[in-house]
């Protein structure tokens, strides 16, 4: 197999080394504006591999006919770029007949990439947004959860990444583009509530939750496009969907204060003679605080499920904990992100998921997952309650 990433980045890179450990590929390219890091990434994966088959290449992604170009021959890519470019990368993808995935993050993006599955489907290729840690696999495990039961109702979930040595006042490290930080935290999020669909302001329902140490207590908040199109998928199905995002206590204390304070506006202000965008003068302030370059990190996934089993009420729970590897260097967060994608990927390209543009939540069942995961030796617990 021939596959391609578009983003040399953390998750881009991690994807790669995944891609030729277990996706049979007899080629992994990194594509990316920057040759540096192309050529970088695909040298730390040779070396960790002992391997040759990763490689380089600088590409614009918006470029569109070099991009549809280069796709053409490539059996599946990975898409770690921004999600402003994934439409049109999903357009070439097409054009190319090359299935891909990416790394979404933006519903209404999806939904307009959804448009396009009729045109992937005569193409022949399978294609598969939003994948990564959440929107991702927060998902595809919710289905695990739901698989347990003929009947589920009600679906909960709680993910987070975090720093695994929190340090005073921020008790956070930057994982990714702070851009997308904070339209996490400003947005409204869709859940189902008593079957539903139901508009959430981010930052509310703060609820606290405890987990085993080294974790301990933890606070949990809604933040925007956790569930992608899920909601939709299942209304009329579920009557509870929810999905929260986990942080060290008082985060979300600070960040509520930061947006009443209207510092997550984007509308410009004057200041004296000058016109100044809150948001960014917020970003440049907040980024050298949190921003601390590859921190060791955990990430954690619960979901709770209850529903009928068996003519009875059943409840089952999902826990999912990953850490940074010292031995690869990879976060515990590339590692979910990246490896989440791949699995995705190498399932597109074999044949195994429905041709078409792919919501995640129909792309592949929990069970198949869990056996990609147990390969990735991800430590992955199912207990009835």
């Amino acid at each position: 197999m021939k596959y391609g990433i578009l983003g040399a980045g953390r998750q881009g890179v991690a994807a790669a080394f995944d891609l030729i450990k277990f996706g049979n590929a007899d080629e992994v390219c990194l594509w990316d504006a920057d040759e540096k890091a192309a050529l970088d990434g695909s040298g730390r994966i040779n070396e960790l591999l002992n391997s040759n088959l990763a490689s380089g290449k600088r590409l614009d992604v918006s470029n569109a006919q070099a991009l549809q170009n280069t796709l053409e021959g490539v059996d599946g890519v990975l898409c770690a770029v921004p999600f402003k470019f994934n439409l049109e990368i999903t357009k070439a993808a097409i054009a190319a007949r090359t299935s891909m995935v990416d790394l979404g993050g933006h519903t209404a993006t999806v939904q307009k990439q959804l448009e396009l599955s009729s045109a992937a489907s005569d193409a022949g290729i399978s294609i598969v947004p939003d994948c990564g840690m959440g929107p991702g696999m927060n998902i595809t495990l919710a289905l695990l959860a739901m698989e347990q039961m003929e009947s589920p109702e009600h679906v909960r979930i709680w993910d987070g990444g975090l720093p695994e040595s929190p340090e005073d006042p921020w008790n956070y490290a930057l994982f990714f583009n702070i851009n997308g930080l904070t339209n996490e935290y400003d947005g409204t999020a869709i859940f189902l509530e008593n079957g539903i669909l139901t508009e959430v302001p981010g930052l509310s329902q703060i609820e606290t939750i405890s987990f085993p140490e080294p974790y301990g207590m933890l606070e949990a908040a809604v933040t925007t496009g956790g569930l992608s199109t899920m909601p939709w998928t299942y209304q009329g199905t579920l009557t509870t969907l929810k999905n929260k995002t986990l942080r060290y206590p008082g985060h979300w204390t600070w960040m509520q204060a930061y947006r009443e304070l209207g510092l997550f506006s984007e509308s410009p202000v004057r200041l004296d003679t000058q016109q100044v965008v809150p948001r960014e003068f917020y970003h440049r302030l907040l980024d050298r605080c949190i921003n601390k370059g590859r921190v060791p990190d955990i990430c954690l996934i619960r979901i709770q499920c209850d529903g009928m089993k068996g003519g009875k009420a059943f409840s089952v729970r999902v826990d999912a904990r990953e850490a940074y590897d010292p031995v690869t260097g990879f976060l515990a967060m590339e590692k979910w992100t990246g490896w989440h994608a791949s699995i995705m990927l190498t399932k597109a390209v074999s044949g195994s998921l429905p041709k078409g543009v792919i919501p995640v939540e129909k792309a592949l069942t929990g069970t198949d997952f869990l056996a990609e995961a147990e390969k990735r030796n991800f430590d992955i617990t199912v207990t009835s309650l």
